[in-house]
């Protein structure tokens, strides 16, 4: 058989486009954070300011996590079409969620080692500087916030349609922004812009921390404000850990799509006796899309691989579906006869 022949029964393993403007937006906000983090270490250095280098190296970690962002959309990019990559390169994404979430909570605890070690032996500030120096991490921030904001928006509004025999249908999957609140949800944009909340929020807590201790002595207040800030950022990142570990580790059967699954296998009316469902595997091969083997017993010769794949075709996030029927003898107590796959 030619290989011609063959194209109704193959299909593409890119199951996820990518996202072209969260790729550029993180490496347009790494070039940034590296240039100020740059620009800070050398004032501090030229300046003798600890308040400066403490604040350049502090950046380096947000530099070195939203890089790794944007190293994980080029290698998606990359190797799409790689056939190594059984069920395609999503998850290289996810993968670095993980590993920036790992970042996060390593920031996380310097910032409680660093506060702590304020609280016991403290240390003279000098505030103005320190103010500026906020203010300065304080709307780079910003402005990084405004670029990965662009590039979520963009995430949301842009359709990721996948023929594999699917009929069109509306877009509830859209609507799956489910209970673990993932939905289709890009989770490594979602990481980069956490770090870039991150170093916000602790930008913000620092100077409101600076302003009590210049205005009314409260010198306490800064380490006091590193522990609360450590622990908004943790709590991120323990978030972002638990969303991107449910991903990596295929625990999707708890999602809406599999009582979909169900309930449209169950209630199709043009079998006479609905299949029963004796095994099914759901898991994430994309944002939006969905791989799907589903093992069905029956006795309705209407019920084939190919009359279950045109009803599970209605969700069009379920990008691979396979199937296999198995017919039950009629009166044999349950007895297989003839296994029919695909």
């Amino acid at each position: 058989m030619r290989s011609s022949e063959l194209s109704p029964w193959t299909h593409t393993h890119v199951f996820d486009e990518g996202n072209l403007a969260a790729e550029r937006g993180t490496r347009l906000v790494m070039l940034i954070t590296a240039l100020t983090m740059v620009v800070e270490i050398t004032a501090g250095w030229w300046f003798n300011s600890m308040a400066l280098l403490a604040d350049g190296w502090h950046m380096s970690s947000h530099a070195v996590a939203i890089g790794l962002s944007a190293l994980a959309y080029a290698a998606a990019r990359r190797y799409a079409h790689d056939h190594r990559f059984a069920f395609g390169t999503w998850k290289i994404e996810v993968l670095s969620g993980f590993a920036s979430a790992i970042f996060l909570l390593g920031v996380a605890a310097m910032m409680v080692a660093a506060s702590v070690e304020r609280i016991f032996a403290p240390q003279s500030i000098r505030f103005g500087e320190a103010i500026v120096v906020a203010l300065l991490g304080l709307v780079v921030n910003v402005v990084c916030a405004l670029i990965l904001n662009g590039a979520h928006g963009h995430d949301h509004g842009h359709a990721h349609g996948h023929g594999h025999g699917h009929e069109p249908h509306d877009r509830h999957d859209a609507g799956h922004a489910d209970e673990h609140g993932q939905g289709g949800h890009d989770l490594n944009l979602r990481a980069a812009y956490l770090h870039v909340l991150a170093d916000a929020a602790t930008s913000v807590l620092a100077i409101l921390a600076l302003l009590g201790g210049m205005l009314y002595g409260w010198d306490w207040l800064d380490p006091v404000m590193g522990i609360f800030g450590a622990i908004l950022v943790a709590r991120w990142a323990l978030g972002l850990i638990r969303d991107t570990s449910r991903v990596l580790l295929d625990r999707e059967m708890d999602h809406p799509v599999v009582d979909e699954i169900r309930q449209a296998i169950a209630a199709n009316v043009a079998w006479d006796l609905a299949p029963r469902i004796v095994d099914l595997h759901v898991w994430r091969v994309g944002r939006e899309k969905f791989a799907v083997i589903v093992s069905l017993t029956t006795t309705d010769g209407s019920v084939t691989p190919e009359a279950v794949r045109q009803v599970l075709g209605q969700h069009e996030e379920l990008a691979h579906v396979s199937v296999e029927v198995n017919r039950l003898v009629a009166g044999s107590g349950g007895g297989s006869g003839a296994v029919v796959a695909a």
